[in-house]
């Protein structure tokens, strides 16, 4: 993984060149419609405050939990042995990027989300709030960490919610047996190449002209870099956003010519 100075000289460089975020100049009338729909919304959704009022409790949650590590490892724990307290901290994705994939789901309506890597179900929430007549199926590796979203869902009372326990590479070839399509999937686990690149290959067949892909930490280490690249030169993908803690792909077909754009956001 980068050091955290090497991550910051990547923002850096990525902010000052990514486009402004505003649509201005933006030639794809979906682009210039995710940009101003949805990048930019700055309406205050009832459902936030839910969300972030789990994440305080969380944030001052001191029970110690055993994690598992399937993928590559933390950047901020070297030990196994971690606080609900940090994990909220440190694993949850911020409200920013939470409540961008909230209005994402609640712009597009997808019928299946897929979320790899529950966590504590901050996230998870976000996604489950969006759409209640989306079915959101969550995959989590770390029993004890699975345990404390279970209960988290039972909080809020996540009606469309299923978690599934065990590691990606078992409980994954499962879900999807279970499902003839996947509209929505947010990848935010075991950030390394070649089981980011496998979960994208057994995606695919799943995908249709309406799908979107969502990958977490794409600049997060030379691996997951090269892991972004590819799946953007995958022949069908047509479009992707690269929020530089975030990558958004697009299948639409009627994206005629691949478009990839960098936004500031």
């Amino acid at each position: 993984m980068y050091s955290t100075f090497q991550i910051a000289r990547k923002y850096i460089h990525y902010y000052l060149t990514a486009s402004n975020g505003k649509g201005h100049g933006t030639h794809s009338p979906f682009i210039f419609q995710f940009i101003t729909r949805v990048l930019n919304d700055k309406k205050q959704y009832d459902e936030y405050a839910r969300v972030e009022g789990l994440r305080k409790k969380l944030l001052n949650n001191k029970t110690v939990l055993t994690i598992q590590d399937l993928g590559a490892g933390s950047a901020t724990a070297a030990s196994n042995k971690r606080t609900i307290a940090s994990l909220a901290y440190n694993a949850a994705k911020p409200k920013k990027f939470g409540q961008l994939l909230f209005r994402m789901v609640k712009m597009y309506k997808p019928k299946t989300i897929v979320e790899l890597g529950t966590s504590l179900g901050i996230t998870s929430a976000y996604l489950s709030l969006a759409g209640p007549e989306t079915k959101l199926l969550t995959l989590e590796g770390a029993d004890e960490v699975a345990g404390i979203a279970a209960k988290n869902f039972e909080a809020l009372h996540l009606q469309n919610t299923t978690l599934v326990k065990g590691n990606f590479d078992a409980t994954l070839p499962g879900v999807l047996g279970q499902l003839s399509s996947v509209d929505f999937v947010f990848i935010d686990g075991n950030h390394r190449q070649e089981p980011t690149e496998r979960y994208f290959r057994d995606l695919l067949p799943k995908i249709k002209n309406e799908s979107i892909l969502v990958f977490d930490d794409i600049h997060w280490s030379p691996e997951m870099e090269q892991a972004w690249e590819t799946i953007k030169a995958d022949p069908a993908v047509r479009c992707t956003v690269d929020l530089f803690f975030i990558g958004i792909v697009f299948f639409k077909e009627e994206l005629y010519e691949k478009q990839h754009f960098i936004i500031r956001f």
